[in-house]
This record gives C-alpha cells, structure tokens and sequence, in this order.
C-alpha cells in the first residue's frame, strides 16, 4: 500500500482532465492527462515519453489558450505517470521602495 505523501487534499477527476506539460524555454511539449490534484501538486498521465527532457522545471499548461498554468517540478515517476510539485512564485523583481515625501525641485 502506498503511503500519501501530498500535504494538501486531492480532488480526483473521474475521467481525467486534459492538459499538456511544456518545457520552461517552450522547447518541448507532451500530451497529459491529470488524475488528480492539490494546493501542492498533481499526478499526470503522460502521452509520450519524457526521457531526455528537462523536467527540473516545467509548466503544466491547464488551457488550449495557455493563459492558465503551472510552473512545476518533477516529484516522482511511475511509468506513465509522474507526479509534480507546484513551485511558488517568487519575486524576484523587487519593486522599488516608495518614497513618503515627493520632493519637487524648482528652477
């Protein structure tokens, strides 16, 4: 029996949900069905081999359109299926500190 490991609840889908995996620099692109999933991550079917790719870092993209995706990282893998963790966004572009008083210089 396996041992969970998923810190989040998982929402199974019966039939799976369609999606795909593509690499950071949009090299490469596989087919996948996504099981189930988490606040923390999901288990994928993949279409097609991932042998060779990069999967350090990787989006799995949730629309045809791709405006609703995930960066992720490769957590295990069983066969056709791969298990993914979800990276959070970091920021790492620092908006620059407001400053409290405008200081208008006249000429």
């Amino acid at each position: 029996m396996a041992t969970e490991r998923r810190k989040g609840e998982r929402v199974a889908f019966e039939r799976g949900f369609g999606a795909y995996i593509m690499g950071i620099d949009g090299t490469w692109r596989r087919g996948c069905i996504m099981e189930d999933v988490s606040e923390t991550g999901a288990k994928l079917t993949i279409d097609d081999s991932v042998q060779g790719l990069n999967l350090k870092e990787f989006f799995l993209v949730l629309s045809s359109t791709g405006l609703a995706y995930r960066r992720c990282e490769l957590a295990w893998v069983n066969g056709e299926q791969v298990g993914v963790r979800f990276l959070k966004q970091t920021d790492k572009k620092k908006k620059p500190a407001r400053r409290s008083g405008a200081h208008v210089m006249e000429v």
